[in-house]
């Protein structure tokens, strides 16, 4: 009855406890693959909230777990960030998270025809969507530059 009063009030426990885990995973990686998971985190978060509407827990803490897996094999092995993400990250991301996605909203809507509210709509989302495959590119860059620093 309590953890019911108290789930209402801040949400489900288990999902958040979740959250703290994958999140201690990421910060236990080390400096370049930690920026390298948290900028992918952060254009898959943002991506997909565009792409999808709001993200359902049970579509993004599985993706972040599968990501936090993948970087963590990566630095366990000693393999570069560049050779996980390849020389396009971007597309590294997006193909990444299709496989957790349904479908695309955007691409439905480029197929459309829109209103011209709607075309100003999905024209700042796709300014938001270039800064943050700026940002990422940005990310793993600092990155791989942080293990080559490591690595010397």
């Amino acid at each position: 009855m309590v953890t019911t009063l108290i789930e209402k009030l801040v949400g489900d426990l288990g999902d958040k406890r979740r959250w703290r885990r994958y999140k201690g995973r990421v910060k236990a990686l080390p400096g370049n693959y930690r920026t390298a998971a948290e900028g992918l985190e952060r254009y898959l978060t943002y991506f997909g909230a565009i792409t999808k509407g709001d993200l359902p827990v049970d579509v993004v803490m599985p993706m972040l777990e599968d990501l936090a897996g993948l970087v963590e094999r990566a630095a366990a092995d000693g393999t570069p960030v560049r050779a996980v993400v390849g020389e396009a990250p971007v597309e590294f991301a997006e193909a990444f998270f299709r496989n957790y996605s349904d479908g695309r909203w955007i691409s439905r809507e480029r197929d459309e025809s829109i209103s011209a509210i709607e075309r100003g709509f999905y024209k700042e989302v796709e300014r938001e969507i270039t800064r943050e495959r700026e940002r990422l590119v940005k990310a793993i860059g600092r990155a791989e530059a942080d293990g080559r620093g490591i690595r010397s």
